[in-house]
């Protein structure tokens, strides 16, 4: 019995499910990320110009209202709770307090392109990618926990996805045009160095990606629809359905078991469980 349960629990590994309806998103969903009670928040629930907060249970309801002239991509959440957001329009690196919702200006920078997605060191310094769509090319930049925002990385292809490795090591950031994932080591003064192509793809973009527990990158295969989990050697382990086509990033909850990922085509969000 012990043997049929385990098998049946390692069927439903790495197959993805609905978690919210089809639509309860608009087709700009994007940017999860999962607190500590399990509550998910996205881009653009049910209006474009909003973040949403589903619960647990798959309830959604809108969280906050953007500020005019501002639109959300990538979340995170830091250590003090705070709420982090890519605001693209407005260059921007807003925060959000969850508990009274207020939205303030955590950094500004006017060089910036439309800064796309988020990582979050364990000290609290970010790292936004921030690619120019119409050049094809992108940049990086790190922003210390007092919003001082230093450029990290230029001259690079469309950069969208970015993670830090478990210890703070490396970051990994990906391209979406020249569908490249690029590996750099993090110094103890905050440059990166030692710039290392992790893998190429032949096909289809990529948007955001974030790393499991085991080290692993889950990428979002945007067109493909799917998540590709790359090992830290840069080969592809297997890839899983995300039930349409534009899947535009991903979030890991606390315990690292489940994977939830925003879908454009049908504006929802879904999930499916690790090892």
């Amino acid at each position: 019995m012990d043997m049929m349960v385990f098998l049946l629990a390692a069927e439903v590994l790495f197959v993805a499910v609905p978690f919210t309806a089809e639509k309860s998103f608009t087709g700009e969903i994007e940017g999860p990320t999962v607190d500590r009670a399990g509550n998910v928040y996205a881009v653009s629930f049910a209006r474009k110009n909003t973040i949403g907060r589903v619960s647990p249970e798959g309830k959604g309801e809108v969280f906050v209202e953007m500020p005019k002239g501002s639109l959300a991509n990538g979340i995170r959440i830091g250590r003090d709770g705070q709420l982090y957001v890519a605001d693209y329009t407005g260059h921007n690196i807003l925060k959000i307090d969850p508990g009274t919702r207020k939205i303030s200006v955590f950094a500004h920078e006017a060089g910036m392109n439309q800064p796309n997605d988020l990582a979050m060191a364990k000290d609290g310094t970010l790292w936004a990618s921030d690619p120019n769509w119409g050049n094809g090319t992108g940049q990086i930049w790190r922003i210390s926990r007092e919003g001082k925002v230093v450029r990290a990385a230029e001259g690079m292809g469309t950069t969208n996805g970015i993670e830090l490795s478990k210890n703070g090591k490396y970051l990994y950031v990906n391209e979406s045009v020249q569908r490249k994932v690029w590996r750099f080591r993090v110094e103890r003064n905050g440059t990166l160095s030692g710039k290392t192509l992790l893998i190429e793809f032949p096909d289809f973009s990529m948007d955001g990606m974030r790393m499991d527990r085991k080290g692993n990158l889950l990428i979002s295969r945007h067109g493909k629809g799917t998540v590709a989990m790359v090992s830290a050697a840069g080969k592809v382990i297997r890839e899983i359905d995300t039930l349409g086509k534009k899947p535009s990033n991903v979030a890991i909850s606390a315990d690292g078991k489940t994977v939830f990922v925003t879908e454009m085509e049908k504006g929802r969000l879904v999930r499916f469980r690790l090892e």
